[in-house]
């Protein structure tokens, strides 16, 4: 017998779940007018910490979450990101990252050199200091080479720093890199008057030769820095001497030669007694570089003492290993690219040649 359709009400109604219905509603997102910039200073399982109205009396630091139509878009330390919500950056209090504003500049990276997957490190850097041990662990050029055409891609200025030198003499390191404009500092411990310390938060403790800290400040005044090594090269014992911050620090292993990795994610921090602006990121321990996002012409770029020689080359060259009569090998043997020349001939190739990078990573060279 059919109902009095009279006396029904909505808890009658039956609605067919829609397979769509997670979809928004209309695609006229919120504009959001009301969000504060704030500059992410790490990302940790899924919150973003961001300083807002930086360099002020009301400057503080507010948890958010992701938006979810932002669950695709990587955000990473460095970013200038749009928060509305609770942005008080109370305890308990939670904002939400709706925007992220454009990007001046993107560090990234592979995983490897055929892994088409890019991996961002840190947006809205200006310089790269790339930090190698002259010894505990051992440096390595490729490492370095590797770093220095990521950030010419990227358009960062890098700079070298190699921590350790009272253990080892640098020069054999640094003659690959004499033909270079790149500014280099050297940089080991003390124990005269004019030491910094260097205080983890594990306790332990190493006192840096105040010259070459000092010279690095001095680099880093005004800039955001980006802080790129292996592990147990000395980054997070720098960052404590300019920044006071305590991060903890780890040994090498006397086994493998590679360092214990001691930093889990890239934190921002403020340059201690320096203009606003001043920022470091520490970065974790990095095990491989990849560059597969890089074009070879990019890379040959980043090598401005051999690029020349390649106007003696037939046309087509690939100046890799297979390359025949490549203007290169005439450029080095003529003496034009320095001492050095063979050697970093050979970084280049290395980098340009996928089916010798699988030895390379054997001989331990990246």
């Amino acid at each position: 017998m059919a109902r009095d359709l009279r006396n029904w009400d909505e808890s009658d109604v039956r609605v067919r779940p829609n397979k769509k219905g997670s979809r928004p509603r209309t695609k006229d997102r919120p504009a959001h007018e009301d969000a504060v910039l704030g500059r992410i200073v790490t990302v940790d399982r899924g919150r973003y910490r961001a300083v807002v109205d930086e360099d002020t009396a009301a400057e503080r630091v507010v948890v958010a979450a992701r938006a979810r139509e932002l669950r695709r878009s990587p955000v990473v330390a460095g970013d200038q990101v749009f928060l509305v919500g609770d942005v008080s950056g109370e305890a308990d209090t939670l904002a939400r990252l709706v925007r992220i504003d454009e990007r001046r500049t993107v560090l990234r990276r592979s995983a490897d050199d055929t892994d088409p997957v890019e991996r961002v490190v840190v947006a809205n850097a200006d310089q790269l200091v790339v930090v190698v041990a002259a010894a505990n662990p051992e440096p390595r050029t490729g490492f370095i080479d590797r770093a220095i055409v990521a950030a010419y891609d990227a358009g960062i200025s890098p700079l070298l720093c190699v921590t350790k030198t009272d253990l080892k003499d640098p020069r054999e390191l640094l003659d690959n890199y004499r033909h270079l404009d790149l500014t280099v500092i050297t940089s080991g411990t003390a124990d005269d008057g004019s030491a910094v310390d260097a205080i983890s938060g594990d306790g332990l403790s190493a006192r840096l030769a105040g010259g070459p800290v000092e010279e690095l400040r001095k680099h880093l005044e005004g800039k955001v820095s980006v802080l790129l090594g292996h592990s147990g090269v000395g980054k997070s014992t720098m960052v404590n001497a300019l920044t006071g911050a305590n991060r903890a620090t780890g040994g090498v292993n006397t086994v493998t030669g590679r360092g214990r990795h001691t930093s889990s994610s890239a934190l921002a921090l403020k340059l201690a007694d320096a203009p606003p602006g001043s920022w470091i990121i520490d970065t974790p321990g990095i095990r491989s570089f990849g560059l597969a996002h890089v074009d070879p012409d990019r890379i040959l770029e980043s090598f401005p003492d051999l690029q020349p020689g390649t106007d003696m080359c037939e046309r087509g060259c690939l100046h890799d290993f297979r390359a025949v009569n490549c203007g290169l090998d005439t450029w080095v043997a003529a003496g034009d690219a320095g001492p050095a020349g063979e050697a970093r001939l050979l970084s280049l190739r290395r980098l340009l040649g996928t089916e010798v990078r699988s030895e390379a990573k054997e001989l331990g060279q990246y």
